[in-house]
């Protein structure tokens, strides 16, 4: 090897590394700020929806989580088209700003106590702003990840998204935890509530950062230099890429409509089953690191033995085991047993992630990577959005509190199914 050829080794390895520490710091913010919301609904849920029945406020908050769901694609097409003709840089760094702030001001947002419906507009808005930048951000993280990872290893670089969106849920339980413990419990809904939101700006800062330190594409740096950029990146990654795009839908409906479960409603569920909201944040917090401890090896797994096994596993994991779950946390009155359900339900929800974002990148040349990648997953993310809704909806309607598992098994099913005839990517070079 020369010298020259090892001094490219050295950059590439350093840069794989720097924006794979970006992408993954970035989808942490985007999942804590999402999260922190989901983990405090029984709180936010009367100051912003009142009303004499708590399941109404309960339902009523859950669907404005669901709304930041619906608008995503809306953000998709904005900061993806910025990504796809400005650079991802550009697009990542003012995907997380605009998220940050966003989480920021609902910290400081008054009540319905204090102003009425006024209060009400202006969470649903803010909740709106977080969803137009969150249907940027993880689509563009895969993307600039898997144009700077070695030959081989795109699955490996590319799981600290999942470990990043994985743990933002984590952080997001052990702020909410230290809050639970540290204010009193009349105080929380006075004032203890704004806390974690507030933190958000704290944490948008570091990875602001992480972003500003690192480079650009080089396959974008290649596309200007040929005049190869895309007027339309999003149109014409539907037109020409149709099938990828539905492809990537139906992996985003698979693994959202089943790790929301462990992520977002299984706190309100372990709640309304009798479990302290400090003991379950803090549970929740342990259990997710643990699980995401086990994400590189799923990883370096897919860049191995290629990503349709293990996501075929991970699916058929979650069919068999999602009765089994609910039957459990309804029967247990253990945080020790509520513990490992979480641990085994995030480890295959690693597993159904992991391999999804490089398999993504790997469905769409450069020209249009970002666009199709956002564009097909925040269709599908929609589904993962209305998970808690629609499995406290099932819960409410039916009575049985087993119910949410039709919806597990359906969305795993639609996983089955996207993957089944996908051909072999991970040996392959990115198109471009």
């Amino acid at each position: 090897m020369t010298t020259a050829q090892h001094s490219e080794k050295v950059i590439s390895s350093r840069s794989a590394r720097r924006a794979s520490l970006a992408g993954g710091v970035g989808t942490l913010i985007e999942y804590y700020d999402f999260s922190v919301y989901g983990l405090l609904t029984l709180t936010i849920g009367p100051l912003f929806f009142p009303s004499h029945n708590p399941t109404v406020s309960t339902l009523s908050t859950l669907a404005v989580f669901a709304s930041s769901y619906l608008i995503r694609p809306l953000g998709g097409w904005f900061f993806s088209r910025l990504g796809d003709r400005r650079g991802r840089r550009t697009a990542l760094v003012a995907t997380i700003v605009s998220m940050g702030v966003a989480s920021g001001v609902i910290g400081l947002l008054p009540t319905y106590g204090q102003v009425g419906v006024a209060a009400t507009i202006a969470i649903i808005l803010a909740r709106l702003a977080q969803g137009l930048a969150a249907g940027g951000e993880i689509g563009g993280a895969a993307t600039y990840i898997a144009e700077l990872a070695p030959p081989g290893k795109r699955g490996y670089y590319g799981s600290t998204i999942s470990i990043g969106s994985t743990l933002g849920f984590a952080v997001a339980a052990a702020v909410v935890g230290v809050v639970r413990l540290l204010v009193p419990a009349d105080q929380m809904p006075v004032w203890g509530w704004r806390l974690p939101f507030l933190l958000s700006l704290l944490l948008t800062v570091v990875c602001l950062w992480a972003r500003l330190r690192v480079e650009e594409s080089p396959q974008f740096q290649e596309l200007k230099e040929k005049a190869a950029i895309v007027r339309g990146p999003m149109l014409a990654a539907l037109r020409s890429h149709p099938l990828s795009v539905a492809r990537v839908a139906g992996l985003a409906i698979a693994f959202n409509g089943t790790g929301y479960f462990g992520v977002a409603y299984f706190a309100i569920f372990l709640q309304q089953e009798g479990f302290s909201a400090t003991g379950v944040a803090w549970t929740s917090a342990l259990s997710i690191a643990l699980a995401t401890m086990t994400y590189p090896w799923a990883g370096r797994l897919t860049d191995r033995f290629d990503r349709k096994p293990i996501l075929l596993a991970s699916y058929i994991a979650y069919a068999v085991i999602a009765w089994p779950v609910f039957a459990l946390l309804i029967a247990t009155t253990s945080l020790w047993v509520v513990g490992v359900v979480y641990v085994v339900c995030l480890f295959f929800s690693g597993w159904a992630q992991v391999p999804a974002w490089p398999l993504a990148t790997e469905m769409f040349p450069a020209n249009v990577r970002y666009s199709g990648i956002a564009l097909g997953y925040n269709i599908g993310a929609i589904i993962g959005g209305i998970t808690p809704l629609v499995a406290a909806a099932l819960v409410a309607g039916t009575g049985s509190r087993t119910s949410p598992v039709y919806w597990i098994v359906a969305v795993a099913l639609v996983g089955v199914i996207t993957v089944a005839r996908l051909p072999k990517t991970a040996s392959q070079p990115l198109p471009s």
